[in-house]
Parts: C-alpha cells; structure tokens; sequence
C-alpha cells in the first residue's frame, strides 16, 4: 500500500495539509501518540470557549490537535468540534470528564439544608434511642431505660410536625411510631408506672393503621393481672386469643396459659383446668401439668392428679443426652472442644429445662403424695413408682430423700431413719446425701458419735461433699476442738466455695478464736453472696464493735435496723453505743424503743428507771421498777427502788407502807428498816423505836454472818455495790447498807453502781429515838441517790418581829 506524500506547505493556503493523515491511523497509535495523550490529560472541560471578536466571521480553531512532523492539523474535518457561540451551552467535554469532579462544599451544603435530609437524619437518632432503651432496660437500668425511651417520643414527635410543615406527611414511617411507642409502654410496665403503660398501650392499639397491634392485649392483661384486676386481664387475653390467628399455635398456647392463670386468681379451678388439659394435649409442657396438677389438689380430684401426674411424666425434654458431653476418644483436640460447650450458652439453656423438669415433677409429687392415697408413704411409694417407670427414673432417688425429709417435718424420726438407712448401699451421690441427712438427724438429737461416723460415711461416699464437713465440723466443735472444726470448714470451703453454712461456722469459729479480722473477712464475703441476711449484719457490726471501730459498728446496726426494725436486742446495742458515747438523749430514744418491743428486759428497765431519776421525774421511774418488781418478786432492791419514787415524790405514806410491805417480806433487810425509821420519825409514828431495835438486831446477826464467812478458807466476799444496769447477772445490792468507814472510803468503780456512788456523796442523817438505843446506827443511804437540794433563797435570819404579830385577822382580810 502506497504512502501519500505530503505537499510542502504553503503559508498561502490555509487549508493546506487539512486532511492529510495518515489512512492507517488507528486507535493503538492514537494511545501512542505522545500529544494527544497530553491533550486527553489536559483539562478541555474546564476551558473557556473561545469566541470570534465581533465583526469577523473567521473561526478560530482549537488551540491543539494532531500533529505529524510538527505541522498543525485543525479537527474539523473529522466531526463537529462542539463550538457554539453561546457562552450558556454545554462546554467541550468529549471523554465526561465534568462528572468526576467532585461537588464544591457549596453545594454540599445547601444539600443538608434540604427538608428531607433533615427528616432522614432525625430518624436515625429516633432509632439509636430506642436501641440505647433496650440495652439499658436488658442491663436492669429501668430508670436510664424509661427516660431515653421518653426522649424518643419526644423526638418523633418533632417528627412529625417536621414532615407536616414540609408538606411530607404522606411519607410518615408508621412503623418508627410503632417501635416508639410500643418500648415507650414496655418501659414504664418495667418501672411500675402501669398507668401510664396501659395509656401508651391503649394509644397502639386504638390506632387502625398499625398492623397486629391487638396482640399487645397481652401485655395489658399481664399489667391487670399484676394490678389485682383479674377480670380485666381475662377479657383481654380473650380479646388477644380471638385476633391471634390459628396457624401461630405456640402464642395461641401461652394465651390460653396466661388464662388459665388468670381463672385460679379468680378461684374458678374448673375453668383453669379446661384450658390446662388443651394446653397438655395439644403439645405439654412441664409448668401447664404441673399448674394443672394444683387445680386438680385444689378440686380435691385424687383420680385426675394420678392421671396429671402421669401426664406430667410424659412431657418431652427436647433435649439432647449429657453423655455428648463427655469425652469418649483420645484426640485432644475433641477433648478441648468439649470442655469449651460444656459452659456455653446452649449448655446453660439445656441445664435450665431440666432442672426446670426436675423441679416440677418433685414438686408435684411432694404434693399428691400426702393425699392420692390412705397413707402418706402409700402416697409417695406410688409416685416412686410411677418415677421409676419414666424416662426421669433418676428423680426416684431424690424423691426417696425428699420423703424422709418430709417424716422429719412430720417428727417421725424413725421411719426418717429407716428411709435413709436403705440408700447406704445404693449409688456414691445419693448415699453420701442420706448420710448427710442422718448426721443432721443424729446431731440434733446429741448423739454426737452417730453423727461423726454418718458424717464420715457421707465423706467416704463423695469427698467433695461439702456438707459432710460442715456436720464433722459442728461435731468437733461440740467436743470444743475448735481447731479442727475450723479445718473442717475450711475443707468444706474448698470443695465448694459457695457454701454457705461453712462461711458462716468458720467465721463464728474465729470470732471464738479472738481472730476478729479473719472473722469479719468471712463475713464480708457472706454479706457479698446473701445480700442483707439479718444474721450476717449483726456478725459483721459486732465485730467491728469488737475491733475498735464504733463509726462503722453503727453504720451496720443501721443497716441491720433498716431490716429489722422491731428487734429489741439491735435496739438495745444501739442505745448501749450511744449511751458510751455520751448521748442521753438518743440513748433513750433507743432504750425507749427496745422496751416498747420487749418490755421484759431488765437491763433496759434498769436504765429507763435510773434516766427518770437522773432527770427527777420519780413519777415515770415508778414505773418502770414496779415492773421489774413483778418480774423478779424476790429480788429486794426493786421495790426498795419503787418505795424510794414513792417517798421523792412526795407520797409519804405510800412509801411508809410500801416499806412496810417491804419489811413484812425481807425482814432482816437493814436498808428498810433505816428507811422506816426515818420515814416514822418524820411522820411522828411511834413504831420508830420498834424497827430501831429490830435494826441493831439485824445488823447484829449479819457481822455474825460476816464473821463465819471470813473464818472459812477461800471465802471470797464480793462488793455489796454492782452495776446498775448489769440485769441478771450483776443486779444491785439486796441490802445497801453502809457503814460510817465505808461512806468516807472511796468507791470501786467496777463494784459500785452509778446509783450508790450518788447515794455515798449525800449527806447521812442519824436518828437516835431515846437514850437507850443511841448505839443502833439508823443511817441510811437512798438507792436512787441523793434528792435534789432545795433553793436557799429563803436562808436567812428571821425577823425579829413579824409584821401582824400575834395579832389576829378579822374577816374583812381574808380572801373573798
């Protein structure tokens, strides 16, 4: 093929060379073409258009083009360049290269500002809030639950009045209103708001254009159900079952569960059998037979529970067998893979559906047993049987314990007995649990010997029993071998952690020890497992008490008085503490209180009556110690304490007879007799100079008394002096006679009550009736101290003459 020749150009001819190109050209040389790959490269879009000047009609042709041997080549020969004369047209752009450019932030701008683009962002937050509800609600944070819950309402609402301003109502998501509302309504049922829940429930399902919304007539039925309104709650299961269509059979099932329920509140048991007996045989379940079960023992049917019980048995698991848990090959792999499903999630659901089974099935027969047949074993002999024919022939054993359990808490010991004796030769877990159970048996009866060695069988049997050693534990500290039975609980700790019992024993084991810290760690730990256990409260407040710290001993038998309010020992402690401390007044306060829940503690009558006469209100303390005289007739020193509120309180003659009756009981008591001495002397009663022969009597025979007593070897003599507020233990003096050397010798603080120590500052006065009995000592010392002095206002000299003399008064000065 021929090449053309190029024509030498010619500056003349402007077209010359126009169409002069290669006919070969292709498209792989045009990719090869340096400059015209520069061109494509180039930013032709962006360009201006180049216009003709006016009044010219030449066009200008394109500032680049094809080039061979350096000689320009204009484009027009090929197609139409694209120029136009109007400046608005689309620019040059063959290859589209202006749609890649990316949008100026102008324009990205006035985008966000566009109602829809608003509406859309807004409904994503509406939908992160109800998530943030759910989460929060599903980690127990009901109250953040509720209050995200309400602020997406608060949002969709916005919402709404958003898109109708826009003029975009028709493109409302009905569903986003659905999810709002509805968690809104599950939000406040959670926080026990069912007014407000039912309100927002009554909102969806009036509203037709939600689809199904008659379903969540189930919710507001459990709301009635909890509320007490039985009859609302079964109109709206009723109304719920009758929208449910019949191909959803399972909540067609647990509507008529909830039914069922809803007629035993109500006492129709007739009713809630019916809807029992569809549910069992349309497709059972373990909690349908086992309610039914209890309307049939409600009805009194002993055939039906018999036959529901039966029926219960039969239930499907639909679970699969433990044994694909085990490890039956050698690879390890498989093994490690094993152990990893034996704690997942699907292990824990499978473990919860049959301990679910395993519990109604016991339960039941622990119920029918007693009246499905004449007898209460023939009745439990029938469900074993019944058991062991199952495909749970495994409960039979349990069942057998549980029966001896029950024969415990009929208190035949016994046939208890003889149950768990038959399980020593059977399977290890369930012998090592009878042997168990007859340790217990024997250790409350006090045969401690029988309990160690049932203690050791049931050890033998299964070494990590931990209840064995918490028995063998108690059985060593009756024999007080207190550090073995803090081994033994410590054992019992390390084959279960979570025991309890053996928590609770070793840390009163090293409180008995003095091993104040180590017991309070044991009961720390205790607090963290039973939350707020009466018993644990008080161990931890009483060690802290021991250990110094009364702050925190306080705060804990707060914490315990939050729980029991009306124990009158946690009272007592307290006001014990504030009495220590300082505090009368509250001290009272919680005395007070401990005797309004028990007013039979001495302790606390003893202090309540002692506070009255500190404050010298002898009329309120009398109280107090004639109580305390009913409970303790024989003990002298309360009525010698209620004679002496008598005489404070002015009331002579009651206290000269009250100290009679005193002397008539207690006649050799040298303290009453003193007392009526002076009370006679003061009076003008002539039986003064009777009871001052009776008191050197008396007092004669005690030194007699004293004197044997010192003569013998190892007599100890107490103080006659005790604690005023030590109750049984350390009551007051039966005779708090003092003589002239003891009432200058001070007191010990250990042996002398708070009352007598008052009683040796006041003042004795003697009394001498005539000359012949000035030897008897009548002094006498008040057991509720010293009275009050009187003002010495009027101390003074007399006039020497009184202002009326011994002139006398007519009738016109006296008072009208």
């Amino acid at each position: 093929m021929e090449h053309i020749r190029m024509a030498p150009p010619d500056t003349d001819d402007l077209y010359s060379g126009y169409n002069e190109y290669p006919s070969a050209l292709s498209t792989k040389d045009l990719e090869e073409d340096e400059i015209f790959q520069q061109a494509l490269r180039s930013s032709y879009g962006r360009r201006p258009v180049l216009t003709s000047k006016p009044g010219t009609s030449m066009r200008l042709g394109t500032s680049t083009g094809y080039h061979e041997g350096g000689v320009a080549r204009p484009m027009t020969a090929v197609r139409g360049a694209g120029y136009t004369s109007s400046a608005g047209q689309r620019q040059f752009d063959p290859l589209n290269q202006a749609a890649k450019v990316p949008a100026s932030p102008q324009l990205e701008t006035k985008r966000e500002d566009l109602p829809e683009e608003k509406i859309r962002k807004l409904e994503r937050r509406i939908t992160e809030l109800i998530e943030e509800s759910c989460l929060a609600s599903s980690r127990g944070e009901q109250r953040s639950a509720l209050d995200t819950a309400k602020e997406a309402s608060s949002k969709e609402r916005s919402l709404i009045r958003m898109q109708e301003q826009a003029g975009l109502g028709e493109t409302h998501n009905l569903d986003l209103t659905f999810s709002v509302l509805f968690n809104l309504a599950n939000q406040y049922a959670n926080n026990e708001m069912y007014s407000e829940a039912l309100n927002t429930y009554q909102v969806i399902t009036r509203n037709k254009m939600f689809n199904n919304a008659d379903r969540l007539k189930i919710n507001m039925g459990n709301i009635y159900l909890k509320l007490g309104q039985f009859s609302r709650a079964l109109k709206m299961y009723n109304m719920a079952l009758d929208h449910v269509p019949t191909t959803h059979k399972d909540l067609r099932l647990k509507i008529k569960h909830n039914i069922g329920i809803a007629f035993v509140k109500m006492g129709q048991f007739s009713d809630a059998c019916s809807k029992f007996e569809d549910i069992m045989q349309e497709k059972p379940d373990y909690a349908s037979g086992l309610h039914m079960i209890l309307c049939y023992y409600a009805l009194g049917e002993k055939d039906k529970m018999k036959r529901g019980f039966q029926m219960l048995l039969e239930c499907p698991l639909n679970i699969d067998d433990d044994e694909k848990y085990n490890a039956v090959s050698d690879d390890p792999a498989a093994n490690l893979i094993l152990e990893v499903i034996k704690t997942d999630s699907l292990w824990k659901l499978e473990r919860g559906i049959r301990q679910e089974a395993e519990r109604s099935i016991l339960t039941a027969a622990q119920l029918i047993s007693p009246v499905i047949e004449d007898t209460f074993s023939a009745g439990y002999n029938w469900c074993v049987d019944a058991i062991k024919v199952s495909s749970h022939s495994l409960l039979a054993n349990d069942l057998e314990i549980n029966k001896a359990v029950m024969f415990l808490k009929q208190k035949e010991l016994p046939e208890a007995i003889d149950t768990l004796r038959a399980f020593e030769k059977k399977e290890t877990k369930v012998a090592s649990a009878a042997a168990t159970n007859l340790a217990f048996i024997h250790f409350l009866q006090g045969d401690i010997g029988q309990a160690e060695k049932y203690g050791e069988m049931a050890r033998q049997a299964d070494s990590y029993n931990a209840a064995a050693f918490v028995n063998l534990g108690n059985c060593s500290l009756a024999r007080n071998d207190v550090e073995k039975a803090k081994e033994l609980f410590a054992c019992a700790l390390d084959s279960d952690a979570s025991c309890v019992e053996a928590l609770y024993n070793l840390g009163l084991v090293n409180k008995q020890l003095g091993l104040y810290e180590e017991a309070l760690e044991c009961f720390l730990k205790l607090q963290a497992i039973m939350r707020h256990h009466p018993q644990v409260l008080y161990q931890v407040a009483h060690l802290q008490e021991l250990l110094g710290d009364v702050d925190q001993a306080s705060e804990w038998y707060l914490q315990l008085l939050g729980i029991v309010p009306t124990d009158p020992g946690v009272l007592h402690k307290m006001a014990e503490m504030y009495d220590n401390d300082g505090d009368k007044q509250q001290s009272y306060q919680y005395y007070f209180d401990s005797f309004r829940y028990y007013p039979s503690n001495l302790m606390v009558l003893d202090w309540l009556g002692s506070y009255f006469i500190e404050h010298q209100v002898a009329e309120k303390a009398l109280g107090y110690f004639e109580r305390a005289a009913l409970m303790q007739p024989n003990e002298v020193k309360w009525q010698l304490m209620a004679a002496s509120c008598h005489r404070r309180s002015g009331n002579y003659h009651q206290a000269l007879q009250a100290y009679k009756d005193i002397h008539v009981r207690f006649p050799d008591n040298i303290e009453c007799l003193k007392f009526l001495i002076r009370l006679c002397s003061d009076l003008g009663i002539k039986e003064a100079a009777e009871y001052a022969l009776e008191l050197k009597k008396a007092e004669k025979a005690k030194e007699v008394r004293e004197r044997i007593g010192s003569s013998r070897p190892g007599s100890l003599r107490s103080g006659s002096g005790r604690s005023s507020r030590g109750g049984l233990n350390s009551p007051l003096s039966d005779s708090p006679q003092l003589s002239a050397g003891a009432r200058n010798s001070p007191p010990v603080p250990s042996q002398v009550s708070r009352l007598h120590k008052m009683a040796l500052l006041e003042t004795s006065e003697t009394y001498s009736p005539t000359s012949q009995h000035r030897d008897v000592d009548a002094s006498y010392s008040d057991p509720l101290g010293p009275l009050a002095e009187r003002p010495r206002t009027s101390v003074g000299h007399k006039h020497a003459e009184d202002e009326f003399g011994d002139e006398e008064l007519g009738e016109d000065l006296l008072p009208e």
